[in-house]
């Protein structure tokens, strides 16, 4: 994407506080109108001793009370404009921050799958900062920059033009040379970025592993790799930041010599007569005055740079194709829970067929269990039910609803599920239990709890369910699992899947869960994925899945004695007894 295309996209979402950038524009001119009215001051004060010959202190008095009363209102509209310009630019990438994460949620589960957490990560955060930087830098040094530029040409111009002209000509030159090293830096700061979330993801991975790393005395390995990004990073940083450095000094000396060969034309010029010695004091001021912003924006130009790197980065984000969902065409007033699979096809890859022609029929109130060896497709037909993955042909009905037909969060506000990976947040026990039912009372939270055997852990805890779940308090993964269990029996939905629900409890809790979800079950149809096959001997129907098919179906009963597949995943758990 070109920088111009990004810099207008970015300006997009300015665009809604152009009040805000109105009134910065208007305090940047009154502040540079105040701040160029000085030397005027200054000079008449000299032409005035020059020409008397002798120190006239009430006239010199009067003018240091009005330049003071110059630089305060200079300080003070300097305040306000940077106060409209920080108000511009932090709420400008708050909405860019709300936008990415809402884009997150919007992205489908396979993008999600496909992609670095630490990268997403690094996007929301760390280029948003850089973007904010460029943007608060940016937006301060060019308007003043530019008012200043144009102010002191207007009052350079006024006491000489033909001087004038020769600080205009030489201006071009400190632009070229600007513009030639901010070239060979953007390229840089793209591969810089694209380091930096490289690295963030790596972290992240690590630090969330690092109890396998350990395990398997991988430490060395892992810094070394670490080390290797690094690396690449502190070498594209050191070169970018060299070439970046030198965008200032040389402009300031392209302008320095600028400067001085006024000084020298402007004093030969007052020797001839052709000003006054506090006319030329005027000028050097606004010559000085003139090249300062040049200084300003080539070094700004730095950040801008990287800031529009990172703009590309947090656009490809945005820019990347949402889950498609059809229109709320309807609600299900009373979900029964009746399911229907109809010739349903799925492949992750298109050169890896998984789930062929596939058809099931569960009946309201059904317990389903699901099982078969490792990549069957279990865990991949939940997620077709649920529109986590779209099937590629075929149908998925609800009730008398095509799946498709209906909105996403209409479809799963009927299911509810427990993962075998316990998901906790950073909140109160209560509001984790809540989750799926915010407005749920106290009552109920407590209830699930007592289901979920999780009520006496809470109580000992100082303060209950309000207790704030952070790195301060440890639950193991089995409270962690219980929790969720909790969560789901608040929610009430009329549909369960529970994947490998009970994975990291103890036998005997295993039990007491098993009877608050037996119970739970009641009246509600129910997904059941497992690996222990001992704790689905109840369900209705047992679905023994391989390479994406279905081999058996029956009742526990009925498939031992088929004496099948199943039997041979059933007794080779208990080979032992």
């Amino acid at each position: 994407m070109k920088q111009t295309d990004l810099l207008r996209r970015l300006l997009h979402y300015v665009r809604p506080y152009g009040l805000l950038l109105a009134g910065a524009l208007g305090f940047a001119l009154l502040q540079v109108a105040m701040t160029l009215s000085a030397p005027v001051l200054i000079g008449q004060a000299v032409d005035a001793m020059v020409a008397a010959g002798q120190v006239d202190f009430m006239q010199v008095g009067q003018i240091l009370f009005r330049l003071v009363l110059i630089f305060i209102l200079a300080a003070v509209f300097q305040w306000l404009m940077t106060l409209c310009t920080n108000a511009c630019c932090y709420r400008t990438v708050r909405d860019l921050r709300v936008q990415c994460f809402r884009q997150f949620h919007a992205l489908p589960l396979a993008t999600l799958d496909g992609t670095q957490q630490g990268d997403f990560m690094n996007t929301l955060v760390n280029d948003i900062d850089v973007i904010s930087d460029g943007l608060l830098q940016g937006f301060t040094q060019l308007f003043t920059g530019v008012i200043t530029i144009v102010g002191t040409l207007g009052f350079m111009l006024s006491i000489h033009p033909m001087i004038t002209l020769a600080v205009v000509l030489i201006t071009p030159l400190s632009l070229g040379v600007a513009s030639l090293i901010a070239s060979r830096s953007s390229r840089l700061f793209k591969q810089q970025a694209r380091i930096k979330g490289e690295l963030s993801g790596f972290a992240q991975e690590r630090i969330g592993g690092q109890i396998l790393v350990a395990a398997y005395n991988q430490q060395v390995a892992s810094e070394a790799a670490f080390d290797e990004i690094n690396e690449r990073l502190n070498h594209v940083g050191t070169r970018v930041q060299f070439i970046s450095s030198l965008t200032n000094p040389c402009t300031r000396f392209v302008n320095n010599l600028a400067y001085a060969a006024v000084g020298i034309i402007g004093a030969l010029t007052a020797l001839e007569g052709g000003m006054s010695v506090g006319q030329l004091t005027s000028f050097l001021s606004y010559a000085s005055q003139y090249t300062k912003p040049f200084n300003e924006i080539s070094g700004v130009a730095t950040e801008l740079q990287a800031s529009l790197s990172s703009c590309e980065r947090v656009f490809r984000l945005l820019d990347l194709p949402q889950e498609k969902d059809q229109a709320d065409r309807g609600r299900l007033q009373s979900c029964r829970g009746e399911l229907k699979l109809e010739h349903v096809a799925f492949r992750y890859h298109d050169s890896k067929p998984l789930i062929e022609d596939f058809n099931l029929t569960v009946k309201p109130g059904q317990k389903i269990a699901i099982v078969g060896p490792t990549g069957c497709g279990k865990t991949t037909l939940i997620n077709l039910l649920m529109r986590f993955y779209e099937i590629r042909s075929g149908s998925i009905w609800l009730d008398d609803w095509d799946i498709r037909t209906l909105s996403r969060s209409e479809l799963r506000r009927n299911f509810g599920m427990v993962l075998q990976d316990s998901w906790i947040f950073c909140g109160t026990i209560r509001e984790n239990i809540a989750y799926g039912n915010p407005d749920a009372p106290l009552e109920a939270v407590e209830e699930a709890a007592r289901k979920a055997h999780l009520d006496y852990f809470i109580r000992q805890l100082p303060q209950g369910y309000d207790t704030l779940l952070d790195e301060t308090v440890s639950l193991s993964q089995g409270q962690k699992q219980l929790l969720c269990i909790a969560r789901v029996l608040v929610s009430d939905p009329k549909i369960l899947i529970l994947d490998e629900a009970t994975s990291s409890i103890d036998t005997r809790t295993e039990l007491l869960v098993q009877s608050a979800f037996d119970q739970m079950m009641k009246d509600r149809t129910s997904f059941v994925v497992a690996h222990r096959l001992s704790t689905i001997e109840q369900a209705d129907q047992i679905l023994v899945m391989n390479q994406g098919q279905i081999v058996e179906q029956g009742t526990h009963r009925e498939l031992l004695n088929y004496n099948g597949f199943y039997a041979q995943l059933y007794n080779s758990q208990f080979a032992g007894e």
